[in-house]
């Protein structure tokens, strides 16, 4: 007994330790790395052509490839309707995916090129990124202040797996964040970049890498198992993104209830939720009371994601 509690352990600290091996496959939590280690990183990501066609190509691992194909743009930039997947792999040097109907799309150079029309690769970077606390703001986390515990970092960045010192009531949250690079990981697993910004330990935003794939209520920005985000505005794992959460407490008089939560939230400057009422918590989050001020949780899973330029500014 005493053996196999040392061996799972060891077990679990391997596979909270970023950069290694786990069971379904090895997270990269560094672009740069990334790029160097395994060519299927530079080929995934977001292709586009203005008012025409947006591409998003997401990694499988071992050179294999999905495609979902947007026409007007990319999501939050024009796409309308349903996308078209596609699927293939590298070999011999070239990337080449095949649809239902036997469409064909080609990737080389930076390009992508989809029965006769081309895109460029692109890297979006979300409007909000990097944005200066407003003035009354409480910083949590900015590389010099950290008021999280265990406040473990990863580098300079905030790790997974915190709880703000103090509570708050209603506000803004901005915060910024990263998933890692885990192409071995089914896109939509819980197990590819898998955290969350839970409000109150009630309210779940979900934090997952599911770039590329049609949003569900327990994927990135969905309002866990409780409402999907009305656009999947997930980027490119390794990219860094952001959430600016507008959240207003449930309100109680004589310990009983009076106002449920409400929540709008903005995912890399997209609306995603629009003044939502929280009937109760998501998730678990839903069995538990609820509460009219406490912490900002960010939810450690195993997976290593980095957290930056947090901060919240309280409402009256």
């Amino acid at each position: 007994m005493k053996t196999h509690h040392i061996l799972l352990s060891s077990l679990l600290i391997l596979c909270g330790s970023f950069s290694l091996a786990c069971a379904k496959g090895k997270a990269w939590t560094e672009p740069e790395t990334a790029s160097k280690e395994n060519p299927d990183f530079l080929i995934q990501g977001e292709y586009f052509k203005k008012d025409n066609l947006g591409i998003q190509v997401v990694a499988l691992g071992d050179g294999n490839f999905q495609a979902s194909i947007h026409q007007g743009g990319l999501p939050g930039a024009g796409a309308k309707g349903k996308p078209t997947v596609l699927k293939g792999r590298t070999s011999d040097g070239k990337t080449q995916l095949m649809g239902p109907e036997g469409q064909s799309l080609v990737i080389s150079e930076g390009k992508a090129k989809l029965e006769g029309v081309t895109c460029k690769k692109i890297e979006r970077k979300s409007p909000t990124l990097g944005q200066a606390p407003p003035k009354g703001s409480t910083i949590l986390f900015d590389g010099k202040t950290n008021a999280f515990n265990p406040g473990k970092t990863r580098g300079k960045y905030l790790a997974e797996g915190q709880i703000s010192k103090g509570k708050f009531k209603d506000f803004h949250l901005h915060i910024e964040f990263r998933t890692p690079f885990k192409p071995a990981t089914k896109p939509g697993s819980q197990d590819r970049g898998n955290s969350g910004v839970y409000i109150f330990n009630n309210y779940e935003t979900q934090v997952l890498d599911t770039f590329g794939i049609k949003a569900e209520f327990n994927f990135c920005g969905a309002l866990y198992r409780t409402k999907a985000p009305d656009v999947n505005m997930c980027l490119p794992p390794l990219s860094w993104q952001t959430y600016d959460i507008h959240f207003t407490a449930p309100r109680f008089e004589d310990q009983k209830k009076t106002n449920n939560a409400r929540i709008t939230t903005l995912h890399n400057g997209i609306k995603i939720h629009d003044d939502f009422e929280l009937k109760k918590g998501t998730g678990a989050g839903g069995g538990r009371p609820e509460k009219p001020e406490s912490h900002i949780h960010l939810q450690g899973h195993g997976n290593p994601v980095s957290y930056q330029n947090i901060w919240l500014l309280p409402k009256d």
